[in-house]
């Protein structure tokens, strides 16, 4: 079985940063792209930035130059750094992977981690 851990979410004031981390563990052989969406209240689950196993990072427009998505292959984790924080980002953000582990192949997601942009 393969967790998902995410950490860093919280209240921030608009123009402020937070730094969101996604741990995976269990036993895992490989993973490859990893990435972050969000979910606001009452909208659809949307994509904000993905990586792939070879470190190439693709975002949404909306995130485009104030975002940063990284990962640690080491440590099994991927990172969001968020600038620039607007109230319009305040959303639960869900990190994903996908993982091959000794018997499958599978997309994996975490429990989600709230983001607040508030004044």
């Amino acid at each position: 079985q393969v967790q998902l851990e995410e950490s860093g979410g919280g209240l921030v004031q608009p123009g402020g940063s937070l730094r969101l981390s996604c741990a995976a563990s269990g036993r895992i052989a490989r993973i490859d792209a990893m990435g972050w969406y969000r979910q606001a209240p009452g909208k659809e689950r949307e994509l904000v930035a993905t990586i792939t196993g070879g470190g190439s990072p693709n975002y949404a427009d909306s995130v485009k130059g104030r975002f940063t998505i990284s990962r640690d292959n080491a440590k099994k984790t991927v990172y969001l750094q968020m600038n620039s924080l607007k109230p319009e980002d305040t959303a639960v953000y869900y990190c994903n992977a996908r993982v091959a582990t000794y018997s499958n192949y599978a997309v994996y997601w975490g429990q989600g981690t709230q983001v607040t942009v508030s004044s």
